[in-house]
C-alpha cells in the first residue's frame, strides 16, 4: 500500500474490492468497462501531459514555499475589499469545519435546518442594516449583485415604460470601477443603454427606468441621496444603491432614503480578502419585488406538526424553472461565506458592529486631521472610512512600497486611503510618517483617536437594528461555539454519509486541499494589489489555467466566473464577441436540447440570444435529425449549440461528433456544459468531441466544496478562436487581446478557493485524474447493477452502461400512493441525503456516487434504497399513514409517549442494522412548503415575538 499517494486517500474502493465490483457489473476489468461506456472514437489516445503527482506532504511544502512569494503589505486600497479580522471561533468552527463546508444546497430542508437558520441570520442582518424589507440568501459578488439589481429594475418597469421600450439606466460616476465593468457586460445583450455621470447634474428624463448610486462613493465621499431618490420616484425612475455594509451601522441606511434595491458585499464581515474571493454579496429590495428577485430566499414555514421549520422559499424564483423567460441565471449563492458573515453579526451584535464602525471612522478622521497638519489636504466633505488626499503620487508610492504599504493612486496627484477594522494607532502613525517623508516635514505621531465625526448629522443613523435575541446572546466564545455546534448538528454533510446527487458531484474535499486557505500569505492579499506583490498567486493561477487547458484540450482559460451558471454566461458572451468581430452581428440563435440544464436557456436569454429547443428521443439522446433540420433552418443566424456531455441523462451519446459537425457546418460554435466533466477527465475531453468552449464546475469535478450552496467557481476553457475574447478587469487587466468587459468583480474571480483545485490536480497527476474518472464510472455502474432489479433505470448507453450517474424511475410507485418526494424524505431515516429529485425527468431520482465513496458506503446506500423498495410494496394508495408518507421521523416522534402509527418505532428509526451505531436525526418533520409561500417571512422574528 503506497501510503504517501494522495490517490489512495481520494479514491474510495480499495484495490482488493475491484474484482468483486467488476464481477457484479459483468466486466473483466477497467478497460472493458470504459470501452462499453465511452464511444471509442472520442477516447484520448495518450495520457494527460501533467507534471508527476506530489504527495500530500510535498504539496503542502510546495504551497507554503509558493505562498512566500506573495507579499502581504498593509493594504488601504479599498474599492470594496478590506483587510478584516476573522473571529477565530468562526474560522475554526465554520470555515475549517467539514460539517459546514461539505453540506449541499438546502433542497432537503428537514436535514438542513442549521444552515437555513444561519442564512436566515444573514438575511436578517442585511434587511436591518440596509433598511429594506426582504433580502436573499446571498449573491456572488458586489458587481454581479449590482447587475442583478439593474435587471430587476428593468423587469419591474411600469407598463408604459415597457410599452415605450424605456431602456436607459443611469450609473453614478462614484460607482466602483469593477462594478461598472460588470454592468457594461450585462447591459449590452439586454439592450440597456448605460449613461454614466454625476448624480448632482442628472436630469431625471423619462428615457430612464433606473439608476444606481454608490454609498459611500468609490473614493469615500458620503452623499445624502434622499433628494435624488425622491426626485427619481416622481419621474418613475427606481434607484438601486450599492452600499458598504459596515458603514450602515453608522450611516442612514439607503432603505430609509427610499431606495428600491440595496446591494453590496459582506466581505468585511469577517471574510478574508483571498485575492478577490469567495465573498457573499447581498441583495435587498422591497416586498413587492419578491417575484423578480434573483437567487434564493430562505423563509420561515412550519412542519406537519405545526412546529417552526425553515426552507428555501419561492421555488418559482429558481431560474431554471423559468428557463428562456428567466431574468437571471443565478443558481449558486455564496452560502458558506454568508454563514460566516451572518455569524460575525451574531458574535459582535448591534453594539459590537457600531463599535467597529465608529473605530474605523475615528481612525479615518484622525488620519485626515494629521495629514491636513502636514499640508496634505483631504478633499472629501464627508466620509466614513476612506479619505482622498492631494499629494505627489509617485513620490508617496515609492516611500509607501518601501515600507510595505499599499494605497490606491487615483492619478498623479490624488491618493485614496481606506481604513479598516485591523487599523491600529501604530498603523496610522506609519501612514503619517510616509507622507511626512514625502513632503519633507517632521513627523508628529498621534497617541489617540479623534472624537469628532465627518458624517453630517442628517446622515447619522438614528434607527436601531439587530435587536433579536440571536444577535444579543452569543458574545462570548463559549456561547458562539455552542450555538454553531447546535446548528451544525441539524445538518447532514459529507462527514455523515455519501451525498449521491446526480449532476452535482459531491466528492471528497480533502483536508490537504483545504489547509492552505487558512494561510495568511494566501488569504490576506487584496485583489487590486500590484501584480508583483502576488507572485505566488500568479504562478498558481497560471499553472491551474494550464492544467485545465490540458484536461479540456483547449488553448485558453479564464478563472473569473464565480459559478457554473456565470461560466455559461461567460462562454456565450465570448461566442457573441467572436461573431461580432467577424461582422456577423445577426448570429444570435442558440440551439438547446430539451434535456439541458435549466440554467442553459436562462444564460442564453441573458446573453441576448434567441433560444430554439431541439427534441430529445425516447432513449434520452439528442434527436440528431431534428437538430440538423433546425441548424439548417437557422443557418444564416446560428450562433451556437449548448450541449451537456455526457448528457444530463448520464449517457455518452455516440453521435456527439456528428452533432458538433452539424453546428460548425452551419456557421455556429459549440458550447459544452461541463457539469458532467467528472466522467471525462483523462478519458476524453471537450476539444476531442468538437466543442469550442466549455465551463468547468471546480466545485464539482475539481473538489471545491459546495459549502451548503456555494462557493462555486465556473471557469471557461476555450479554443484558439475564442482566446482573444476572454474577459478583462478595469484595474488589473486580464483576458485576451479583444477582451470582453468583466464577468465578475475580481480579476481572477474567487482566487482563494482555486488553491483547492490546484491542489487536487497537482496531487493526483495524470494517472490519478484518469483513475478518479474510471472509479466514478465504476461506482455508478456498480450501483446500477445492484439497483436495476428494484428500480427501473431510465437511460443507459448503447452497451447498457451508465456514465458517472443514472436515473431511477419512481413514477410507477404513484399507483401505491408513493411519490418520489416520499422516497427522498424516507432516505433521511436511513441517514442519507436524497439523490437529485425530479431532474432532469419529473418523478425520478438521479444518482451519482462519485469516486470518493468506498464499497461499504455504496452498499449501505444501495441497501437503503432496496429496503425502501420493499416498504413501497407494502404501501397502498389509500393509506396516508404509512412509513414513507410520514417520513422523516424525528427523535421527538420516536420518544413521544403516544405512538399512533401502524408500524413500530424501530421500523421508523432503525430500518437497517447499521443505522443504530451512527444515527442521524432530522430536526423537523416534513416541511409545509405551501404554508411558507403563503406567509413569506425571510428574517428573524421581531423582538416583540420574544417578549
Amino acid at each position: 500500500m503506497k501510503t504517501d499517494a494522495f490517490a489512495l486517500r481520494h479514491l474510495g474502493p480499495r484495490e482488493s474490492d475491484l474484482n468483486y465490483m467488476f464481477k457484479t457489473i459483468g466486466v473483466e476489468n477497467f478497460e472493458q468497462l470504459i470501452y462499453e461506456t465511452i464511444p471509442d472514437d472520442i477516447r484520448l489516445k495518450k495520457d494527460l501531459d501533467l507534471e508527476p503527482a506530489l504527495t500530500e506532504y510535498e504539496y503542502l511544502n510546495h504551497i507554503q514555499e509558493l505562498g512566500k512569494k506573495n507579499k502581504v503589505f498593509k493594504t488601504y486600497i479599498g474599492l470594496g475589499y478590506h483587510p478584516t479580522i476573522v473571529p477565530a471561533v468562526i474560522q475554526r468552527n465554520i470555515f475549517e469545519n467539514p460539517g459546514w463546508y461539505t453540506a449541499y444546497t438546502p433542497y432537503q430542508a428537514e436535514i438542513a435546518q442549521g444552515r437555513l437558520e444561519a442564512i436566515l441570520n444573514f438575511q436578517t442582518t442585511v434587511i436591518e442594516l440596509s433598511g429594506m424589507e426582504i433580502a436573499n440568501a446571498s449573491l456572488l459578488d458586489e458587481g454581479t449583485a449590482a447587475a442583478e439589481a439593474m435587471a430587476l429594475l428593468l423587469d419591474v418597469r411600469t407598463r408604459d415604460q415597457k410599452k415605450n421600450n424605456v431602456n436607459k439606466f443611469f450609473v453614478s460616476e462614484e460607482i466602483l470601477p469593477q462594478t461598472l465593468s460588470v454592468l457594461q457586460t450585462r447591459a449590452t445583450p439586454l439592450k440597456i443603454e448605460l449613461v454614466v455621470g454625476n448624480h448632482e447634474t442628472f436630469d431625471f428624463s423619462t428615457e430612464f427606468f433606473g439608476a444606481i448610486l454608490q454609498y459611500p462613493g468609490k473614493f469615500g465621499q458620503v452623499n445624502d441621496y434622499s433628494a435624488f431618490i425622491a426626485k427619481a420616484a416622481e419621474n418613475e425612475i427606481k434607484v438601486a444603491v450599492a452600499a458598504d455594509i459596515l458603514s450602515l451601522a453608522k450611516l442612514t441606511p439607503p432603505g430609509e432614503m427610499g431606495a428600491s434595491v440595496v446591494v453590496g458585499t459582506t466581505q468585511r464581515f469577517g471574510i478574508p480578502m483571498g485575492y478577490g474571493g469567495p465573498h457573499a454579496a447581498f441583495f435587498a429590495t422591497k416586498e413587492e419585488y419578491k417575484r423578480s428577485m434573483p437567487g434564493r430566499i430562505i423563509g420561515v414555514s412550519i412542519d406537519v406538526n405545526g412546529n417552526r421549520a425553515l426552507r428555501m422559499a419561492l421555488g418559482t424564483r429558481e431560474q431554471h424553472i423559468k428557463r428562456e423567460k428567466a431574468t437571471s441565471n443565478i443558481c449558486t449563492a455564496q452560502v458558506l461565506l454568508a454563514v460566516m458573515a451572518g455569524m460575525y453579526a451574531v458574535f459582535h451584535g448591534p453594539n459590537g458592529l457600531k463599535y467597529i464602525a465608529n473605530k474605523v471612522h475615528a481612525s479615518a478622521v484622525t488620519l485626515a486631521d494629521a495629514l491636513n497638519k502636514l499640508g496634505v489636504y483631504q478633499t472629501n466633505t464627508s466620509f466614513f472610512d476612506t479619505i482622498l488626499v492631494k499629494a505627489d503620487a509617485q513620490k508617496v508610492k515609492a516611500i509607501a512600497e518601501k515600507n510595505e504599504v499599499n494605497f490606491f493612486y487615483v492619478d498623479t496627484e490624488t491618493i485614496s486611503i481606506s481604513l479598516n477594522e485591523t487599523t491600529s494607532i501604530k498603523d496610522i502613525n506609519q501612514i503619517i510618517s510616509i507622507f511626512a517623508e514625502a513632503v519633507g516635514k517632521e513627523n508628529v505621531p498621534i497617541s489617540q483617536l479623534a472624537n469628532e465625526s465627518m458624517v453630517p448629522e442628517n446622515l447619522v443613523r438614528k434607527s436601531t437594528f439587530l435587536q433579536h435575541d440571536v444577535f444579543n446572546n452569543h458574545h462570548s466564545e463559549s456561547q458562539l461555539m455552542r450555538y454553531i455546534k447546535k446548528l451544525e448538528r441539524k445538518d447532514l454533510s459529507l462527514n455523515h454519509s455519501m451525498i449521491s446527487l446526480g449532476s452535482c458531484t459531491m466528492k471528497l474535499n480533502a483536508a490537504a486541499e483545504m489547509l492552505p486557505l487558512s494561510m495568511a500569505n494566501w488569504n490576506s492579499i487584496h485583489p487590486f494589489a500590484p501584480i508583483e506583490q502576488a507572485e505566488g498567486y500568479q504562478i498558481m493561477l497560471k499553472k491551474l489555467e494550464q492544467q485545465l487547458n490540458v484536461v479540456t484540450g483547449f488553448q485558453g482559460t479564464t478563472l473569473q466566473p464565480n459559478s457554473g451558471a456565470q461560466g455559461e454566461y461567460a462562454g456565450l458572451m465570448a461566442i457573441r464577441a467572436y461573431h461580432l468581430s467577424r461582422g456577423d452581428n445577426h448570429r444570435n440563435v442558440c440551439l438547446i436540447p430539451a434535456s439541458a440544464h435549466g440554467t442553459n436557456p436562462a444564460s442564453a436569454a441573458m446573453a441576448g440570444m434567441e433560444i430554439i429547443v431541439t427534441k430529445t428521443m425516447d432513449n434520452g439522446n439528442i434527436d440528431v435529425e431534428d437538430l440538423r433540420a433546425k441548424a439548417i433552418q437557422h443557418a444564416a443566424n446560428l450562433s451556437c449549440l449548448m450541449v451537456t456531455y455526457p448528457s444530463t441523462h448520464g449517457v455518452f451519446e455516440s453521435a456527439i461528433c456528428e452533432i458538433t459537425k452539424i453546428i460548425h457546418d452551419n456557421g455556429g460554435l459549440v458550447y459544452m456544459d461541463g457539469a458532467n466533466m467528472n466522467a471525462q477527465v483523462g478519458l476524453t475531453n471537450p476539444a476531442t468531441i468538437g466543442a469550442d468552449v466549455c465551463h468547468l464546475n471546480l466545485h464539482k469535478t475539481f473538489a471545491i466544496p459546495h459549502g451548503g450552496g456555494g462557493p462555486g467557481v465556473g471557469p471557461i476553457c476555450v479554443n484558439e478562436k475564442l482566446v482573444p475574447f476572454l474577459p478583462t478587469n478595469p484595474i488589473i487587466p486580464t483576458g485576451g487581446s479583444q477582451a470582453i468587459t468583466a464577468i465578475s468583480s475580481a480579476p481572477f474571480g474567487s482566487a482563494l478557493v482555486c488553491l483547492i483545485s490546484y491542489g487536487y490536480i497537482t496531487m493526483l497527476g495524470a494517472e490519478g485524474l484518469k483513475n478518479a474518472t474510471q472509479y466514478a464510472i465504476l461506482n455508478a455502474n456498480y450501483m446500477k447493477a445492484r439497483l436495476e432489479a428494484h428500480y427501473p433505470i431510465l437511460y443507459s448507453g448503447e452497451m447498457g452502461r451508465a456514465a458517472h450517474e443514472m436515473i431511477l424511475d419512481c413514477r410507477a410507485f404513484e399507483e401505491k400512493g408513493i411519490k418520489v418526494t416520499d422516497i427522498a424524505k424516507r432516505l433521511m431515516d436511513y441517514g442519507f441525503h436524497a439523490p437529485t429529485v425530479s431532474f432532469p425527468v419529473a418523478g425520478t431520482l438521479m444518482v451519482e456516487p462519485t469516486e470518493s465513496e468506498d464499497l461499504a458506503e455504496l452498499d449501505r446506500f444501495c441497501d437503503a434504497l432496496i429496503s425502501i423498495r420493499k416498504e413501497i410494496e407494502t404501501s397502498t394508495k389509500d393509506d396516508a399513514n404509512n412509513i414513507l408518507r410520514n417520513a422523516p421521523h424525528t427523535l421527538a416522534m420516536i420518544t413521544a409517549n403516544d405512538w399512533n402509527f401502524p408500524y413500530t418505532r424501530e421500523q421508523a428509526a432503525y430500518p437497517l442494522e447499521y443505522i443504530a451505531e451512527n444515527k442521524f436525526w432530522p430536526s423537523v418533520r416534513r416541511v409545509d412548503e405551501a404554508y411558507g409561500d403563503r406567509n413569506l417571512v425571510c428574517s428573524c422574528a421581531p423582538i416583540e415575538a420574544y417578549m
